[in-house]
Order: structure tokens, then C-alpha cells, then sequence
């Protein structure tokens, strides 16, 4: 693709350090609080978010199971979660015993409906993953206000969502837990990575306990953990991509922008942010019942448009669930993202802009 939908921007900076890291041969580090490029990347992500507290770990998921072990959700509970994200979100609910109970979405921006979410509440109910799914923030006070009427943990997947803010706040930053990815195609990235935040001082040292084996001091296990560290190498890049975020997220703000502007004449569902949102526009997704034409030009064209997600979780030949979900299954059969990352000229946008009228109008 000439134009992929994303693509991770690496310069001389984070070559530099992750060279650093080689020449010091500090590859990695098993101690408590992580080595010193991890640490760095912490602080500068705590302060980003305004958390008091962040956890590297090595992958999105290993965040999320990191946060269901330290709630301790285990055999016999159920979690809530939307069946439409990546199937991270329900793989890290199962790899601790618990069980996936699968939400619909409301039709506005893709996340958790919350009408939705209080019909699927048991007396087994511990957790609600709600995930700001494209960077769009989810109804979190209404989540917020039924979490606490059943008194139940929330954990934010916010996989996808770093830079979205609501109200002010960032995202993860609105429960206990709140869950990051830094894969190599999201706003920012240590190739593998994520992280957790929190203000909660105990949890905090329980996770860093959890990502190393549930070790203190040395080979003192104290409670169950497994190897989620983050190496030095990925935290070196993204020590360097957390201190150009503020830059990608302006220039994906300002091509969304165009995009809208030249899109709005037709007749397709696009992407806006509602009152009090800001999105970091991660992804940028319309929705057509013309979605597998429109993806197919874009595609012959050079330009990576691609579908999240046309098989929801709950339909994976693992979970293959009856359950319906309407709306999720609306999403999947008609969702398309479109490319506004920082290496997208404003030529480019013009080019997707022209060959979607071409489509729509015929």
C-alpha cells in the first residue's frame, strides 16, 4: 500500500537510544521497578495522561490481564465488555478464568451501549471493560453511574484511545485501571508494548509485582504474576515517541478535519466528536452500505481503508456465541477506517475523497 492505514514514524532519535541501549548492553531489566528507560517512559506517560502512577508492560493485553489480576476477577466471574473491538479485550477476561459477557454498541461512535450494558448485569457480575474503540470515548459517566449501582470494578480499555480526552480528562484515567497499547500501528509506539495507569498507590505496587512473576525482592513470590516486562529496547522508543505525541496528534487531528469537510456532502455516516470530546483519531471511520466497493477502489488505488472489525468477537469461531447484538452486527457489515495518520498529505486526502464520491454517487 502506498498509503497503509497506519504506519509507525520512526526517526533518528529513537534509533539513537534504542543504539544506546545495545552499546550499554542494558537490554532489560527484572528489577521491581523496572529498568531506567522503562522508568523514563512512565513518568513521561504518567504525566501525559495526569495519572499518579503508570506500569509498563509488554503488549495491550498483558495491560488488561495484568488489571483483571490485580482486581483478582478469576473462575466464576463475568466481565462486560463489547463484542465489537480487537479480540484482546476477551482473550485477557479468559486467560484468568473469567467469563466474557458480550455488550452491544450504540450506533453514535461504536462503544459500549449502556441501556445494553445494565440488561446483561448477573449476580456473578466483577468488571466492565468499556474500550474507546477508533480513539472515541465511551459514555463513561453513564458506564461510570452503573458501575457504581451494582458495585462493580471498571477497567478502561484504552488500547486505542491514547491523546482522547472527555470533559478534559484523558482516557484511562476515569476508573481504577486504565489500559494503553503501543503496537506498532497505534498513535505512538514501542513496536510491542502497553501500560497501565492508575492514581491508586496499592495497585500500583501490586502490578509491578504481577508484570515480574509476583516477585518483590528477588525470587519472593507473593502473589501469581508472569513475565509482562517491557524491554529496554521498546521502552527506549517509546520514551522518544511519547515526547512527540502531542505533534501526531495534531496532525491527525488537522487531516480528520479535511476529511469531514470534504466528505460531508454524501450520503454516509461520518465520524464527529460530541460535546465535551476530543478524539485522537486513531482511526477514522465512516460506515456505508457501499463499504466492500468503497474498499476495494481505495485498496486498487494504494490506499490501505481497511475494516474494524467485520467478524465481532462474539462470531470468532472461538467464542462463536448466538447471542445478538444488532448493532454490532450493523457496525461489522458496514464500518471502513480511512489512513489520516501524521504521513498523509493533504493531496492524499483529496485523492480518498474523490474516489469515495466516485463510488457513493454511482
Amino acid at each position: 500500500m502506498k498509503i497503509p492505514i497506519n504506519i509507525p514514524i520512526i526517526g533518528k532519535e529513537e534509533i539513537n537510544e534504542v543504539h544506546s541501549v545495545l552499546t550499554e548492553k542494558s537490554l532489560t531489566s527484572s528489577a521491581n521497578s523496572g529498568g531506567k528507560r522503562v522508568q523514563e517512559f512512565e513518568q513521561l506517560l504518567s504525566s501525559f495522561v495526569k495519572s499518579k502512577f503508570a506500569i509498563a508492560v509488554n503488549s495491550g493485553t498483558a495491560a488488561l490481564q495484568a488489571a483483571l489480576y490485580a482486581l483478582d476477577i478469576k473462575k466464576g466471574d463475568e466481565v462486560l465488555l463489547p463484542s465489537f473491538t480487537f479480540v484482546a479485550t476477551a482473550n485477557s477476561i479468559v486467560s484468568v478464568g473469567a467469563k466474557p459477557v458480550f455488550v452491544d454498541i450504540v450506533k453514535e461512535n461504536y462503544t459500549m451501549d449502556p441501556n445494553d450494558l445494565k440488561k446483561k448485569i448477573t449476580k456473578k457480575s466483577k468488571a466492565i471493560i468499556p474500550v474507546h474503540l477508533y480513539g472515541n470515548v465511551a459514555y463513561i459517566d453513564e458506564i461510570m453511574e452503573i458501575a457504581n449501582k451494582y458495585d462493580l470494578e471498571i477497567i478502561e480499555d484504552a488500547a486505542q484511545s491514547l491523546g482522547s480526552k472527555y470533559k478534559g480528562r484523558q482516557t484511562g484515567t476515569f476508573s481504577k485501571l486504565g489500559c494503553f497499547s503501543m503496537y506498532a500501528a497505534k498513535v505512538m509506539t514501542s513496536g510491542e508494548g502497553g501500560a497501565i495507569v492508575t492514581n491508586d498507590k496499592k495497585l500500583f505496587e501490586k502490578l509491578k509485582q504481577i508484570r515480574n512473576h509476583g516477585m518483590l525482592h528477588g525470587y519472593d513470590t507473593r502473589i501469581l504474576g508472569l513475565n509482562m516486562r517491557l524491554p529496554e529496547i521498546n521502552a527506549a522508543i517509546a520514551k522518544i515517541q511519547m515526547k512527540k505525541l502531542s505533534k501526531f496528534l495534531s496532525k491527525r487531528r488537522a487531516n480528520a478535519k479535511i476529511l469531514t469537510e470534504i466528505l460531508s456532502d454524501l450520503n454516509i455516516t461520518i465520524p464527529y466528536e460530541r460535546k465535551g470530546e476530543r478524539v485522537n483519531w486513531y482511526l477514522y471511520t465512516i460506515a456505508s452500505k457501499k463499504r466492500d466497493d468503497l474498499m476495494k477502489k481505495l485498496n486498487s488505488e494504494g490506499i490501505g481503508a481497511s475494516i474494524y472489525y467485520s467478524q465481532p468477537v462474539h462470531k470468532t469461531p472461538f467464542y462463536k456465541n448466538k447471542l445478538k447484538l444488532p448493532v454490532t452486527e450493523w457496525a461489522a457489515a458496514n464500518v471502513l477506517s480511512l489512513p489520516v495518520h501524521p504521513l498523509v498529505k493533504k493531496q492524499n486526502l483529496y485523492q480518498i475523497a474523490k474516489i469515495i464520491h466516485k463510488i457513493i454517487k454511482r
